[in-house]
């Protein structure tokens, strides 16, 4: 397979040859240490995702011989990396099954190949670091948010991710060259080009323009116009003003949201209000990312809830992923916490039944859910979000979701912008970065019912501007190509 180099020259931009050596050296350390399979020729097949029969999704696993895509097939390419790329390779998944087409999922990280593990070391040093920095203030603030929002932000960074992605190439030998291709991850979009497919869209889920998230021959994808701007200009990414992204490379298309969601915007908000001005209990849904960092800060949210439950203000739903750890926990931390609480625990088919009848009941107390398989772990997050009033989370990938959000302190500096864009257009609270301003937040949307559904019918508003159209929007770019 022949690869073209995309280090040396990013968008008519010379890289030094510093850099330049430096990407080539690290490419030969993942070599040394995981094997040379540029040669090799990768077989796949499928294998049905349970969690995800409902959109028709399939997973590529490895294979002895090759498969036969058909001619609607669109292949979703993603890495397991937290919960946020897994979450928006379900919306893109479930956007183009609703648009007809055979979506794929194409997990990186998954095969024994030498790219899936460089893909997995790194993925384990990122999951570290963010727990790290949630435990030390200093690591924090002079090693974490300077990487995340300026060190992954200089094109330098690209060149060497550029060169290290050549070693995914080998992966995607079984796919068509012209398949619709749709990555969540800058690594798939790289590989995918380095491979020679020609229908790509690179879709960039953060709100802060970094070179990390540059795959020169794709389609970029952005969801607001913020990102537009920083990623025409390439703003920021060099130590003088650079050449920027082309016009038919960059597209603003909106929010990555599930089809599931999308569609049902209207009638959940209406649901909301009239539970608000019924008087029941507010739904609180709070979510454990997919690092499961912030461990104390969700324990002092959780505590000050836990007696506006028992006043039957509030029901609390407490979503810990793939995180049972946390539920151990908070066991101990908080005095009698199993007394009364709802269990869902690896019962994917009882929640399902649940979240059938959330609209027709009253629901009242503290329901706590878990889920190791991953499909389940991110997905009960999407399904539980239709039926409550509010969403607490930090300002990542669930920042651009159409529920109210309020904004948990960011972890990694690149989610900043994530909660600025949505507290300006409005279904989101501003960043409350302490224990003081996310319980005078939580207080005030509780105890104020018409804040609570001005902020709640915003949502309604927005999908009449197109806003969460971002999924349906990048498939179509991916099937139409360059």
């Amino acid at each position: 397979m022949e690869i073209k180099d995309k280090s040396s020259v990013i968008f008519g931009n010379q890289i030094d040859k510093k850099t330049i050596k430096q990407g080539l050296k690290s490419k030969k350390k993942f070599m040394k240490k995981y094997g040379d399979d540029t040669n090799k020729e990768y077989c796949l097949s499928t294998e049905v995702i349970p969690s995800l029969e409902f959109i028709n999704t399939k997973n590529l696993v490895l294979s002895d011989k090759p498969m036969e895509f058909p001619k609607n097939a669109l292949v979703v390419g993603n890495i397991r990396m937290g919960f946020g790329h897994y979450r928006i390779s379900i919306a893109i998944a479930s956007c183009a099954k609703a648009l007809g087409y055979e979506p794929y999922w194409f997990d990186l990280a998954s095969f024994d190949a030498t790219g899936s593990a460089m893909i997995r070391e790194q993925n384990d040093l990122y999951s570290l670091a963010s727990k790290i920095s949630q435990k030390s203030h200093l690591f924090n603030h002079f090693i974490w948010e300077p990487l995340n929002s300026e060190g992954f932000r200089q094109i330098t960074y690209n060149s060497k991710d550029q060169k290290n992605a050549e070693l995914l190439a080998p992966l995607y030998h079984n796919l068509p060259k012209d398949v619709p291709f749709v990555a969540t991850h800058v690594w798939p979009s790289q590989g995918a080009i380095h491979a020679g497919l020609t229908h790509v869209v690179n879709a960039i889920p953060d709100n802060w323009p970094m070179a990390l998230h540059l795959s020169e021959g794709a389609i970029h994808c952005v969801q607001t116009p913020f990102a537009y701007l920083g990623y025409k200009m390439l703003n920021g990414m060099g130590k003088k003003p650079l050449q920027g992204i082309p016009e038919t490379d960059l597209y603003e298309v909106g929010h990555y949201v599930d089809h599931e969601l999308v569609a049902n915007i209207e009638n959940d908000v209406k649901n909301r209000v009239k539970r608000i001005k019924n008087g029941e209990p507010i739904r609180i849904l709070m979510s454990v990312g997919g690092a499961g960092a912030g461990a104390k800060y969700f324990l002092q949210i959780i505590q000050h809830l836990l007696p506006l439950v028992k006043e039957k203000k509030v029901a609390l739903f407490l979503n810990l992923g793939d995180h049972l750890d946390m539920y151990e926990y908070l066991k101990k931390h908080i005095k009698d916490f199993d007394d009364g609480l709802h269990k869902f625990f690896d019962d994917y088919a009882k929640l399902n039944e649940f979240v059938e009848t959330m609209d027709k009941e009253v629901i009242e107390g503290t329901y706590i859910f878990y889920h190791k398989n991953i499909f389940e772990a991110v997905y009960s997050t999407n399904l539980l979000m239709r039926h409550v009033e509010m969403l607490i989370t930090k300002p990542s990938e669930l920042a651009f979701y159409p529920v109210l959000k309020v904004m948990m302190r960011h972890i990694g500096g690149h989610e900043v912008y994530g909660a600025v864009h949505a507290q300006e257009i409005g279904d989101s609270t501003f960043e409350c970065p302490d224990k003081k301003s996310m319980n005078e937040m939580l207080d005030r949307l509780i105890n104020d019912k018409d804040l609570l559904i001005h902020l709640n019918e915003q949502i309604i508003k927005l999908k009449e501007q197109g806003i969460y159209n971002g999924g349906y929007e990048a498939v179509k770019l991916a099937v139409k190509g360059r």
